[in-house]
């Protein structure tokens, strides 16, 4: 589930639709969850659908890291690629605002961290990576656990809207990684490694 204090929004005609905040939204916010509602597909599952739901499975899924292909029921399934993202996945099945976002601006992810078959040109925006590609998570997940280590420091502090749907035992393991108790689970283990 997104967060509530989003909507969908059509950008322009490169990107299409994306998410938008709504209202301020702090660094240290869980801005997305999977939840009971969003649906997940074996590859056999896909195989077996035929090629109209294919397309609309390899358009709007994220493969986690058994090889399985997620649909979001809600507006997450139109969160758009940054190589500079406002938000990054966590090891817990979830993910955080890694920055402060502001009213009008896009919820993004990097789309390295999802798992992606094959590589892709992305928009231009400024810096050094212009092509997403398969192993980015083996390549950038220091950078990304900076991030997410400085975004768990901020977690008790701000409101969690999301956090009913989080369990009790992950809640719990999230303050004492905020509060250097317990080390954070890198992002790495999100990877999904296709030749295992």
């Amino acid at each position: 589930m997104i967060h509530p204090d989003t909507e969908l929004r059509f950008l322009n005609g490169d990107v299409g639709y994306g998410v938008v905040a709504t209202k301020f939204i702090p660094k240290g916010t869980i801005t997305w969850v999977l939840d009971k509602l969003d649906r997940t597909f074996t590859p056999l599952q896909i195989i077996e659908m035929g090629e109209v739901f294919q397309e609309i499975i390899n358009t709007y899924c994220y493969r986690n890291r058994d090889g399985n292909l997620v649909l979001c029921w809600d507006m997450g399934r139109f969160v758009n690629h940054s190589f500079n993202s406002s938000c990054i996945s966590t090891a817990y099945d979830f993910e955080f605002a890694v920055r402060d976002i502001h009213p009008g601006e896009e919820l993004t992810d990097d789309y390295g961290y999802l798992n992606i078959d094959e590589p892709f040109r992305a928009v231009d925006e400024g810096g050094d990576r212009k092509i997403v590609y398969p192993d980015d998570l083996i390549k950038y997940h220091p950078m990304w656990d900076k991030k997410l280590i400085s975004a768990f420091r901020a977690f008790p502090t701000v409101p969690q809207p999301l956090g009913g749907l989080i369990p009790a035992e992950t809640m719990d393991l999230c303050h004492r990684i905020a509060v250097g108790q317990t080390e954070m689970a890198s992002i790495i283990s999100c990877y999904y490694d296709p030749n295992r």
